[in-house]
Formats: structure tokens, sequence, C-alpha cells
């Protein structure tokens, strides 16, 4: 682009750089959701409470289902049996 189109995109540039972070700032959150070694904490942070008690197997089984949905997405295997 040249000189003059910088020059009219000039007043656009606090938008586009705040565009600019809020990508990075949801490029990380999603790094982070689909970390595979947070996923399994996360798994193993829910059979835990299903053992203590705090929640029933319907429960467990609904999340263990997203935590799985995720971790397939992330790893591109199938974990369901």
């Amino acid at each position: 682009m040249g000189l003059i189109g910088e020059l009219l995109l000039l007043p656009l540039a606090p938008a586009r750089g705040s565009l600019w972070v809020l990508n990075q700032v949801v490029d990380e959150a999603e790094r982070q959701y689909y970390d595979p070694s947070a996923i399994r904490r996360e798994l193993a942070r829910l059979e835990e409470r299903l053992e203590a008690g705090e929640i029933d197997e319907d429960e467990f089984e609904r999340a263990e289902d997203e935590l799985l949905d995720r971790l397939q997405h992330s790893t591109g295997q199938d974990f369901r049996q």
C-alpha cells in the first residue's frame, strides 16, 4: 500500500491495533482451551470429584463427553469407547 493509502487509513490505526490485540487474545484462549495437558488435568479432577461424591454419574458423563470432544479436537484422535 502506498503512502497516500497509509495516510488515508491512519485514522483507523487504533481500531486495527485493537483488532490485532483481540485476535491475539482469542488465539491464546483457544490454545489454552484445547491444550491436551490441561484437558487431561481437568479429566483427572473430574474423576476425583466423582469419587468424592461431589458430582453424580450423569454430570460426570456430560462433563467427560465435553472434555473428550475438546481433546479430540486438539489431537485429531477419537478417545470415545
